[in-house]
């Protein structure tokens, strides 16, 4: 398989509008998880506490698994604004969602009230459509399939 052929497939996008607002919303929340995690911003407790949080719920090591989800949270939201590799990025968030779910939230039920999955689960649906979708209208994938196949 050749790169212009692998670039196609993870490029091609339906050419709706459908995916913009799941872009958008998602990946701005994405950013502001990821940036509690690795800047200590939004109320969040940086690398040094999310890592101390992540190592005490068996999660080790834990600054390495801060590192890890806050930049996957990070810089995966902001590719899903620009709707830049999709598919790729959406995936990396779904895997990381399951793991928050699964490693926090699902021992308290559904409701976000109780600190369950229920946002964890939302994430999860959004990330699904957009890989099985891709960026849509306006997006940078958009840009390069059109570009790659004129």
């Amino acid at each position: 398989m050749n790169i212009k052929t692998l670039t196609n497939i993870i490029t091609k996008t339906e050419q709706s509008f459908s995916a913009l607002p799941l872009r958008l919303i998602a990946g701005i929340l994405f950013v502001a998880h990821g940036a509690q995690k690795l800047f200590a911003w939004f109320g969040g407790y940086g690398l040094e506490g999310t890592g101390q949080w992540m190592e005490s719920i068996g999660l080790a090591p834990g600054y390495l698994m801060a590192l890890m989800a806050g930049s996957a949270e990070f810089f995966g939201g902001l590719f899903l604004i620009a709707g830049f590799l999709t598919r790729p990025t959406s995936f990396v968030l779904a895997i990381t969602m399951i793991v928050a779910i699964f490693s926090v939230h699902i021992d308290n039920g559904l409701f976000m009230a109780t600190n369950g999955y229920e946002f964890g689960l939302s994430l999860i649906a959004i990330t699904f459509a957009l890989f099985i979708q891709g960026g849509g209208k306006h997006s940078v994938d958009e840009k390069i399939y059109n570009t790659l196949n004129k």
